[in-house]
């Protein structure tokens, strides 16, 4: 079990959190029956899963790390909390819209710790993939397989001519259309949730662009995990993306690799 930030390293709580992710996406993974949503007030769709999953994350959080601060997608009120020099980020279930599609695979569990404003510890978990993604600021990134086995991930690029982007499959605009032309894109791969960052961090993508808002739950957890692999996140006026805005929201961003970076 982990207790106090100030007992143990990032990387014990680290492998807390990844316990916690495989619980709440095996959860989830027994509700894909159950795929009816409401839609909330800003037009997204909300499942059991969402909230069943959430509740889960949020009550193991809560139990062994009482001292930190949690900012979850469903709890509303959360998000009119000031935010402190620690807390957490919960998206439980990351990709409602793929989850709701009889064969969506690309949904994610995402919990990430901000210290100053900045993701340190990130983990995205794709139950439907098998793929758990975890990243620590200074030590590194890397992916657990279904099995148990662990690979050490590197933003190191596609490897191929061009730019190989990953991109969002509910949030194309003229915006993307522009930037794909402007930066060479060769290939686009389409998916949901924040596994585009982990795409990036793991080498499978050069870039991951969003035009448009997302809530700081959205991002957390994958920008960790793509700085800890060697990438960087960067609004789209080039500076670092930073936690903690006014009502947890950001505006547009691009999430590169080492290749641009």
């Amino acid at each position: 079990m982990w207790h106090s930030p100030g007992m143990v390293s990032h990387k014990a709580l680290a492998d807390f959190l990844e316990k916690i992710a495989m619980r709440a996406g095996a959860h989830i993974l027994s509700l894909r029956e159950a795929r009816e949503a409401e839609i909330k007030a800003d037009g997204s769709p909300v499942t059991r899963a969402d909230k069943e999953a959430e509740e889960l994350v949020v009550a193991a959080l809560q139990e062994e790390a009482a001292e930190i601060g949690i900012v979850s997608e469903e709890n509303s009120a959360s998000h009119k909390m000031a935010p402190s020099n620690r807390f957490f980020l919960v998206d439980a279930l990351d990709g409602t819209k793929s989850f709701m599609r009889e064969k969506g695979r690309s949904f994610t569990v995402n919990i990430g710790l901000i210290e100053d404003g900045v993701p340190v510890l990130g983990v995205v978990y794709a139950p439907a993939l098998g793929r758990m993604f975890c990243g620590i600021a200074g030590t590194g990134a890397w992916e657990i397989a279904h099995d148990g086995a662990r690979r050490e991930i590197f933003a190191n690029g596609a490897g191929e001519d061009g730019l190989v982007a990953a991109v969002s499959r509910s949030h194309g605009d003229e915006r993307r259309a522009r930037w794909v032309e402007t930066h060479g894109v060769t290939r686009q791969i389409l998916r949901s949730s924040s596994l585009k960052f982990c795409m990036v961090a793991c080498g499978e993508a050069d870039a991951y662009p969003r035009f448009g808002p997302t809530m700081e739950w959205d991002t957390a957890a994958g920008d960790a995990v793509l700085r800890a692999a060697g990438g960087r996140v960067e609004d789209l006026d080039g500076a670092i993306l930073r936690y903690g805005k006014k009502g947890y929201r950001n505006d547009g961003f691009v999430a590169w690799s080492s290749k641009r970076t």
